[in-house]
């Protein structure tokens, strides 16, 4: 498996398992004991998903040693402010069943987040977890964030598809040396993609799929991927993207598809972001 290196020296790798959207229990952790028997070894989970005890009990079942694995949770919204954060972290890492964490995000910039980055920040120095980031971090409030700690985030995880690239945003983080994680790679399917023609032409040329293509777009621009499904021919096929290659011209037409702008919600959306703030999940 490829991997980049994060700010801290930590090695991630460029390509894993995520589980949004899967909140049955036993659908989950068979999804991901055939994503880890099929080779994955980065896990994404978050508090908010409901499923890391799920995750925790896959990650047991497929015997894979720990050392081997890299394994990422999220603190919620909720939880944002010093000593509650504390106490989420260490609820997740029990529901998980692990000992530390490989990487912990703050899932959403809202809420007493610098407080949570804090107590973030001393998890780390204490060996609980090997590199902590951020998710849906827009530049001013990443750079906000960076100015005003100690540690700069390692990660930070947003919205990147073809119909959405983010180039400012990730131009920002390449300056800052944090690295780029997207999440909806296949934008859940909005916007048609699995029916573009323009991706279509691109993998019969390979022989691949639409999605492996999107999925080595997305890495051959160094960006993490994180592809979910609970089907296992679906999880081996997601994997297999790294035995081709896109040509200059194949990655600029699939650049050439961008539309600038989110396929699901905008963080700069008041009624959105009063809607985060007050969902409470069970945890």
């Amino acid at each position: 498996m490829q991997t980049v290196t994060l700010n801290n020296g930590v090695r991630m790798p460029i390509l894993g398992f995520g589980v949004y959207q899967i909140p049955d229990a036993e659908e989950c952790e068979n999804a991901v004991y055939e994503a880890l028997k099929t080779g994955y070894r980065l896990i994404d989970t978050a508090a908010g998903y409901l499923n890391e005890e799920a995750v925790g009990r896959a990650i047991r079942r497929s015997g894979v040693p720990r050392e081997e694995l890299f394994v990422t949770t999220k603190l919620w919204v909720q939880d944002a402010g010093y000593e509650s954060a504390k106490t989420a972290f260490d609820k997740s890492l029990r529901k998980l069943g692990l000992d530390y964490l490989d990487l912990y995000l703050i899932h959403q910039p809202f809420g007493d987040y610098y407080g949570a980055w804090r107590a973030m920040e001393e998890r780390y120095r204490e060996g609980k977890i090997r590199a902590i980031g951020v998710s849906n971090f827009l530049p001013d409030r990443l750079m906000d964030l960076i100015v005003h700690n100690e540690i700069v985030p390692a990660v930070n995880q947003i919205e990147t598809h073809p119909f959405f690239r983010q180039t400012d945003s990730a131009a920002f983080m390449k300056e800052q040396g944090v690295q780029h994680q997207s999440w909806a790679p296949f934008a859940e399917g909005r916007f048609d993609l699995f029916g573009s023609e323009t991706l279509a032409s691109i993998a019969s040329a390979h022989g691949k799929s639409v999605a492996q293509v999107v999925l080595r777009w997305l890495t051959q621009q160094d960006i993490v991927a994180i592809p979910k499904s609970v089907r296992p021919q679906r999880i081996a096929e997601n994997f297999d993207i790294f035995d081709f290659e896109l040509s200059e011209d194949e990655m600029r037409k699939i650049a050439s598809l961008d539309k600038g702008q989110t396929a699901f919600m905008s963080h700069l959306d008041p009624v959105f972001v009063k809607m985060l703030g007050t969902l409470k999940v069970e945890l």
